[in-house]
């Protein structure tokens, strides 16, 4: 069982920025793929971004050129830097973490809300 705790979410003007935390319950070097999705209201939840074990990057369109993500495998820990932050941007974050062997398993966090004033 994998246990994941997002952290950094929290209310910023348009044009800020703000970094997101996924701390992990265990070695995230086992984990096959881990990213970060949204959910705004009315909305389905969408992929923002994700990385693999091997470091290989996957971008929304609407958040490229805005967003890193990036995995420190000695603290376990997901980050996702958001900058030049946009109303539009405003949703709750969810980390999710997959592992594919020996049998697929899919880990979700519990979310952190990200507000982005105009």
């Amino acid at each position: 069982q994998v246990q994941l705790v997002e952290s950094g979410g929290g209310l910023v003007q348009a044009g800020g920025s703000l970094r997101l935390s996924c701390a992990a319950s265990v070695s995230i070097s086992t984990i096959d793929r881990m990213g970060w999705y949204r959910q705004a209201p009315g909305k389905q939840r969408e992929l923002v971004a994700d990385i693999t074990r091997g470091g290989n990057t996957k971008y929304a369109e609407s958040v490229k050129g805005r967003f890193t993500i990036s995995r420190d495998n000695a603290k376990n820990t997901l980050y996702l830097q958001m900058n030049s932050l946009k109303p539009e941007d405003t949703a709750v974050y969810y980390c999710k973490a997959n592992s594919y062997f020996p049998r697929p398993m899919e880990y979700w966090g519990q979310g952190t809300q990200v507000t982005v004033s105009s």
